[in-house]
C-alpha cells in the first residue's frame, strides 16, 4: 500500500520528480582551457620576475701575465714607427674615358716620411699614370702632395705634402749591408686598404734580383716571409730595431696575395737615389759619355756579348780614352753600318753581357772614380781608363 507521500492528490495523476539541468559540453571545455590558460600565464609571470630577480652571470676573467719581452719590444716599435707611416691614393681618368662623369681609377699604397721638409718615399707603381695624389696622415689628415722626383728603373719615387710642423716624424734610417738570413723583420702598411697593419717575419734571403716595371734588374733585393699585399707596396720594411732596412716593392704569388715571399728595395739603395730625387728630380748616374744601342739591335747584327757603343759624346771621358761609336750612313732606300762600333764588355773588371748588366754595374760606381773599361775593337780585346761622369 502506498504511503502517504506516494498517494497521489486526489483528480491528478502521478508524474515524475523532474532533474537538475546539466551544463552543456562545450561550456564545461571552455572553463577548462581558460583555467589552464591563466595557470600558464600566472607561473611564466612568476619565472620572469624570477630571472628578473638572478641575471645571469658573466665567467670570471683570468688575469694576464706580463708580456714577453720580445712582444714589448714589437709593440713599441710598432708605436714608434707608425707615425712615420702615410696612407697614398692616387686619381688617374683613363686615356679611353667616354664622359667626363666617368669615375676615374683609384690607386693606394703606403708610403713613410724621409725627412722634417715633408718628403715622403714610396713605390714608383703607386703613383704612375696618376692625374693627382692624396697623403693620409697618421693622424687621419688628408693633404694633397706634388711628385717631387720618380726612379722607375729601381720603383722609387719622392712626394711632398705641406705638414705641419710635428705632423710627421722621419723613420730611423739602418742599413741593408750587414743583414742576416734570419733576423727579425716588420712591415706597416696598408693592405686591401687596411691602414696601419704589421706583420712581422724574417729575412728569408738576399741578394735576390727582380725586374721592376720599367724592365730593368732592381739587385741586392731582400725576400721576407712577413706578409706584403696589395696597399703595403711603399711601406717600411723595419729591423728589430725599428730602422728602416728596405721599401716593400712586390711579392711572388699565384693569386695577387700574400704567399709568404715578399720583396723590399734594399735601403743602401734608397739612401743612394732619394737624395737625387730630391735635388734633382731624377737619378744622376754615373757615366762614361757614351750611347749604347739596345740589346736587340746588337743581337740582329750578331753581337752577342757586350754592349755596343751607338755614339761618343765629344769631349766625354770616353772621347779622350779614344773609345769609337757606331757610324751608320744610308745608302739609298736603306741605312748600313760603315763602321762598328767598339763593345763593352767588362766594367771595372765586371763581365757585362747586355744593357743591363752595364748599367747595373755603372752603378756600383761614383762620379768622378777612374774605372777601367773593357771593350773589343775589330775581333780584339782592349781596355781604357775613364774617369766616371754625371750622366746626360
Amino acid at each position: 500500500m502506498p504511503s502517504t507521500l506516494e498517494r497521489p492528490v486526489p483528480g491528478s495523476s502521478l508524474v515524475p520528480a523532474a532533474r537538475p539541468p546539466r551544463p552543456p559540453r562545450l561550456a564545461r571545455l571552455v572553463l577548462v582551457c581558460l583555467a589552464t590558460a591563466l595557470t600558464v600565464v600566472a607561473v611564466r609571470s612568476q619565472w620572469r620576475r624570477g630571472r628578473r630577480a638572478e641575471p645571469a652571470q658573466p665567467r670570471p676573467v683570468t688575469p694576464r701575465a706580463d708580456l714577453y719581452p720580445d712582444e714589448k719590444a714589437t709593440i713599441e716599435i710598432f708605436k714608434r714607427a707608425s707615425g712615420s707611416v702615410v696612407y697614398i691614393t692616387s686619381l688617374a681618368r683613363s686615356f679611353f674615358a667616354r664622359s667626363l662623369l666617368e669615375m676615374p681609377s683609384v690607386g693606394s699604397g703606403s708610403g713613410f716620411c724621409w725627412d722634417s721638409h715633408g718628403h715622403i718615399v714610396t713605390n714608383y707603381h703607386v703613383i704612375s699614370g696618376a692625374d693627382s695624389v692624396a697623403v693620409v696622415l697618421p693622424d687621419r689628415t688628408r693633404l694633397p702632395a706634388r711628385v717631387v722626383g720618380a726612379a722607375p728603373d729601381k720603383d722609387l719615387a719622392v712626394l711632398r705634402v705641406d705638414a705641419s710642423e710635428g705632423q710627421l716624424t722621419p723613420l730611423a734610417l739602418g742599413s741593408s749591408s750587414d743583414l742576416q738570413v734570419g733576423q727579425r723583420v716588420l712591415a706597416i702598411g696598408n693592405p686591401f686598404g687596411f691602414d696601419y697593419t704589421l706583420t712581422t717575419g724574417v729575412v728569408s734571403a738576399l741578394g735576390r734580383e727582380i725586374e721592376s716595371f720599367e724592365g730593368r734588374t732592381i739587385q741586392d733585393v731582400i725576400q721576407t716571409d712577413a706578409a706584403i699585399n696589395p696597399g703595403n707596396s711603399g711601406g717600411p720594411l723595419l729591423d728589430s730595431a725599428g730602422r728602416l732596412i728596405g721599401v716593400n716593392t712586390q711579392i711572388a704569388s699565384p693569386s695577387g696575395a700574400s704567399a709568404g715571399i715578399g720583396f723590399s728595395v734594399p735601403v743602401d739603395t734608397v739612401n743612394k737615389i732619394v737624395p737625387q730625387l730630391i735635388k734633382y728630380g731624377r737619378v744622376i748616374r754615373p757615366d762614361p759619355g757614351v750611347a749604347v744601342h739596345s740589346d736587340h739591335f746588337a743581337r740582329r747584327i750578331g753581337i752577342y756579348e757586350g754592349v755596343l757603343i751607338d755614339d761618343v759624346i765629344r769631349g766625354s771621358a770616353a772621347d779622350r780614352a779614344g773609345l769609337l761609336g757606331t757610324t751608320i750612313v744610308r745608302d739609298g732606300r736603306y741605312y748600313r753600318i760603315a763602321r762598328l762600333g767598339d763593345v763593352i764588355v767588362s766594367v771595372a773588371g765586371q763581365p757585362v753581357g747586355d744593357q743591363n748588366a752595364y748599367l747595373n754595374a755603372l752603378e756600383r760606381h761614383e762620379i768622378g772614380e777612374e774605372i777601367e773599361i773593357g771593350y773589343i775593337r775589330d775581333g780584339r780585346r782592349a781596355t781604357a781608363m775613364v774617369t766616371l761622369e754625371s750622366g746626360r
